[in-house]
């Protein structure tokens, strides 16, 4: 292994002996071990054969790599899968620390910067070895073309990957009681298993950490997304949220902005093997085959509620509740809605509660431009729940389904559309200002570029 493979950090973090009292937010600084690199890892070995993630390692390097591992469990729609380079490093002749990075790959074939990896399988260079001598397997050369790309990634040689510093505390939470001598180490993850599931997994891939997530997230609290609705980011940052969360070791509850009537067929699914006839059962009632499909009902939303079957088939306490009321119209709607909320609620207060709904019903201000004595849904959950944060949706330009009334017609139409942000990076996150906003938004969470789910309709009935 040469050395050229860990020159490239930008920057390093600010260096502490020990791991203090465990939190749900990742720390900031980097994991020390009070262990020599020889003696620690072993261990971290031990670590990942307990998580189930198979590696490959570089003999007598103190590197590993593992194998690509499916997003939320093997849903077989999520399109990313990630792998981790461990990196075992010396820190004093008496100390070690880690680095691990994420290397994520989708199923976009687009051509990426190429990029090296170790030669971890058999040697296929059947026409000469390449210009700077190291030979690259099949299945490597294919990796390296899916890098992932932005001002989160760093240089290790020429492969591009990303520092994951919350794998590196989780590693660590595993491994150190181990090297303190304790009868027991500290199990991979402290996650939050249904009641009726008999065994949770050692290790779900999430994703990579959502910034500033956990901070807001404690049992019994509520966080409203107030999202444009048509996107195929806004689905994947609820999923993953609501993974990160529950093998955090907090139960979740997703709220979503579906007609009440489908409130069976949702749980049904749920709780099913995700089958053709439960795709089926599920996508045959009527609010999936509007006639003005507004993005509620887009095929990102039918693979996020995949993604949450997937965890909860896991074990993992993840539930499901619709709320809207589409009957109803005006403050009638808005007070429904709330109600319905409030109910779920107050029924489960030891579950966190992820709530999405368009951007109006989430505020927590009084009025709205054309009726100033509005009160969104959002501001009569703030005076009835303690744990309250609203955030409004974030992201980079690009495209949504969007349903609108054409201004010369006026009849309302439905289509991808562009849509106009800011750029602040490739990496979700969560940012709560010190003050609300005027329309009573706490803060915001960020989902990137943005691009348009269609109807899961129109992919028809069964599997999206």
């Amino acid at each position: 292994m040469r050395s050229a493979w860990l020159v490239g950090w930008m920057a390093l973090f600010f260096v502490v002996g020990c791991a203090g009292r465990r939190s749900l937010e990742t720390p900031d600084y980097e994991a020390i071990y009070d262990a020599p690199l020889e003696e620690m890892w072993p261990s971290v070995r031990e670590y990942f054969k307990g998580a189930n993630l198979s590696y490959r390692e570089d003999k007598d390097s103190r590197v590993l790599e593992t194998e690509w591992k499916e997003e939320f469990g093997g849903s077989k729609i999520s399109g990313y899968w990630h792998r981790y380079m461990v990196i075992g490093k010396r820190e004093t002749p008496t100390t070690s620390k880690l680095w691990v990075i994420r290397i994520t790959k989708t199923v976009n074939k687009a051509l990426i910067q190429p990029g090296r990896q170790i030669d971890w399988g058999v040697r296929r260079d059947l026409f000469g070895p390449p210009p700077d001598g190291i030979p690259l397997s099949a299945e490597d050369d294919e990796d390296r073309l899916n890098f992932p790309r932005g001002e989160n990634g760093f240089y290790v040689d020429s492969a591009q990957g990303t520092r994951d510093m919350a794998m590196e505390w989780k590693v660590f939470h595993g491994v150190a009681p181990r090297l303190a001598k304790k009868q027991e180490a500290a199990p991979a993850q402290q996650v939050a298993r249904a009641p009726e599931a008999k065994d949770a997994p050692a290790f779900t891939e999430c994703g990579q950490a959502i910034i500033g997530l956990k901070k807001q997230v404690q049992p019994g609290g509520v966080m409203l997304l107030g999202e444009l609705h048509g996107t195929q980011e806004v689905p994947r940052f609820i999923a993953q949220s609501v993974c990160q969360i529950v093998t955090a070791g907090i139960p979740v509850s997703v709220g979503l902005e579906l007609p009440v009537e489908n409130e069976e067929r949702v749980e049904h699914f749920l709780q099913s093997h995700g089958e053709e006839a439960d795709w089926l059962k599920l996508m045959e009632a009527p609010f999936w085959r509007s006639p003005y499909p507004d993005g509620r009902s887009s095929e990102a939303v039918a693979n996020m509620l995949e993604q949450l079957r997937q965890l909860r088939a896991q074990g993992l306490d993840v539930s499901v509740f619709v709320y809207d009321h589409p009957k109803l119209t005006g403050q009638k709607r808005e007070d429904a809605l709330a109600a319905t909320v409030l109910s779920h609620v107050k029924a489960e207060p030891a579950r966190y509660h992820l709530v999405v709904s368009g951007n109006i019903h989430s505020r927590t201000a009084r009025g709205l431009p054309w009726d100033k004595g509005y009160q969104p849904m959002g501001r009569f959950l703030k005076t009835q729940l303690k744990d309250v944060v609203a955030l409004d949706m974030a992201y980079d330009s690009g495209a949504a389904w969007i349903c609108a009334a054409d201004p010369v017609s006026r009849k309302l139409e439905c289509g991808v559309k562009a849509t106009k942000g800011h750029d602040n990076g490739d990496r979700f996150f969560v940012h709560v200002w010190d003050s609300a906003n005027a329309e009573g938004y706490q803060g915001v969470f960020y989902v990137g570029r943005v691009s348009a789910s269609e109807p899961a309709i129109q992919k028809g009935l069964g599997r999206p």
